[in-house]
């Protein structure tokens, strides 16, 4: 993925892919609902702390950019991340 992220999903996957060890084995799944869109990010299972930082840390400032992001396209998103 190359240029600016067009989507929740690639804004997500670009900043999973930019704090792990395995970027190959990051995956995100846009599940679409009537209020929120729900995105669950999966990585490797070595990578897991990487994506949830010390005290949930990392994974709080993702879900703060994903917020920011969602706000200026008025949709409601939640990130989860899957074990």
């Amino acid at each position: 993925m190359g240029g600016n992220p067009s989507s929740l999903k690639d804004l997500v996957e670009f900043m999973a892919k930019s704090l792990v060890d395995f970027p190959d084995q990051v995956e995100v799944t846009e599940i679409v609902g009537e209020q929120t869109t729900v995105l669950e990010l999966r990585v490797a299972k070595e990578d897991l702390g990487k994506v949830i930082g010390k005290q949930g840390r990392t994974a709080r400032s993702l879900r703060t950019v994903l917020i920011a992001a969602s706000t200026k396209l008025k949709k409601r998103s939640v990130l989860e991340i899957v074990e």
